[in-house]
């Protein structure tokens, strides 16, 4: 995407891996610009309600300087997919372009920014009977059963998922027994295409300065009471650890320390360790995968004055913005 773009760029993108700074430069680019902006978020955890800490939620105050959306939709009990975002995003920013403003979407779920620029594959609708018949299935003999059987049908979906991951198992099983082939076999491979919007890429130049930052975020997060937030969650006795909610990274991290009965320090030190480590390894995933977007715009989110380097990248293709 080397042209220049017009003022009728229908949207533009900030993303990058976990703890890259991309709510504090979002919030500070769509106050530079000289259109109005409002934030569509592009972030799997962040549609939970009641997770704020472990998920770095923007605040109230944050929210209150650039309208945001997507944020907050469904409770940790409930399941969202690629494509019930895609339809949200294209709702949020059709009602962003309708008030004259400009769409920024910003996150780091890449799986939702693929679905959003790619389209999604064409897979066999949801069956509600099948559905009840694995989750009593599971409810019997365990997700880790199910995992294996899905190894025997689909051994290249299965050696993606991890043995817990309920959601993905359910679908995947789900749609083998519906249309008697793997979930794998309706995922086509696409040649990367350019989006119709702008894609800025934050991206390190020094792995370290990233790894400094998420053990930053982990004490920070700590500090203001994560373990405590995870408490409230278990109490309300409706979740469980294999639900998509908990297995974000931190939730989970709390909730198995304190299962193992840590308290004090002890838990500290181990969600800090656990959870710091879980995270480096999601942001390695998040820089691969926008390493494979040749059209994107990248921006060292550690070299001196970021905002700025966004800024030029910017206007390097609108000018007027």
């Amino acid at each position: 995407m080397t042209e220049r773009m017009d003022l009728e760029t229908p949207w533009i993108a900030l993303a990058g891996p976990t703890a890259s700074g991309k709510t504090a430069l979002a919030l500070a680019l769509a106050e530079r610009l000289a259109r109005p902006v409002e934030i569509v978020s592009v972030d799997s955890a962040l549609v939970y309600r009641g997770m704020d800490i472990g998920t770095a939620k923007p605040t109230a105050a944050e929210r209150a300087r650039v309208p945001h959306h997507l944020i907050d939709l469904i409770e940790p009990t409930q399941a969202y997919s690629a494509a019930q975002f895609v339809a949200d995003a294209e709702k949020a920013m059709a009602g962003v372009r309708a008030r004259g403003a400009l769409p920024l979407l910003v996150g780091g779920t890449m799986l939702y920014f693929k679905a959003l620029i790619d389209g999604l594959d064409a897979m066999p609708a949801s069956v509600p009977e099948v559905r009840a018949a694995i989750e009593a299935d599971a409810a019997a003999r365990g997700w880790a059963a199910l995992h294996a059987e899905l190894a025997r049908v689909d051994p290249v979906t299965a050696r993606r998922l991890a043995p817990l991951d309920a959601q993905r198992i359910s679908r995947a099983l789900e749609v083998w027994r519906v249309s008697g082939q793997p979930i794998s076999a309706f995922h086509r491979e696409r040649e990367a295409q350019a989006p119709a919007g702008l894609f800025l890429s934050l991206e390190p130049d020094s792995r370290a300065w990233l790894h400094a930052r998420i053990n930053q975020r982990f004490d920070q997060m700590l500090d203001a009471g994560l373990v405590e937030e995870v408490q409230r969650l278990r109490a309300r006795g409706d979740l469980q650890l294999e639900m998509p909610s908990m297995r974000c990274v931190g939730y989970r991290q709390v909730w198995e320390a304190l299962d193992a009965g840590l308290t004090g320090a002890a838990l500290r030190e181990r969600v800090k360790e656990t959870g710091s480590a879980a995270t480096r390894q999601l942001a390695k995933r998040q820089i691969t995968w926008l390493r494979g977007m040749p059209w994107r715009l990248s921006v060292a989110c550690d070299a001196p004055d970021p905002l700025a380097r966004l800024l030029q990248r910017l206007h390097e293709k609108v000018p007027a913005l």
